[in-house]
C-alpha cells in the first residue's frame, strides 16, 4: 500500500463531506445523502485491489 492510495481516500474524503455540508445547510438533505453514499462506493472501489491482497494474504498465512 502506498501513500497515493491513502491521500486519493484523504482527498474523496474531504471533498465529499464538503460537499454534503453545502448541500446540508442549503436543505438539499437527500442530495447529501446521495453524495455521501456515491463517495462511499468510490472509496471501495479504489480498495478492492488491496482488499483481495489482503485475504489472499490471509489465506497464505494461515493455508487456506
Amino acid at each position: 500500500m502506498d501513500i497515493g492510495l491513502i491521500l486519493r481516500v484523504a482527498g474523496v474524503g474531504i471533498l465529499v463531506t464538503v460537499t454534503c455540508q453545502i448541500l446540508s445547510k442549503a436543505g438539499r438533505d437527500e442530495q447529501s445523502l446521495l453524495v455521501a453514499l456515491t463517495g462511499m462506493v468510490l472509496v471501495l472501489l479504489m480498495l478492492v485491489e488491496q482488499i483481495g491482497n489482503l485475504i489472499l494474504a490471509v489465506q497464505t498465512v494461515f493455508g487456506l
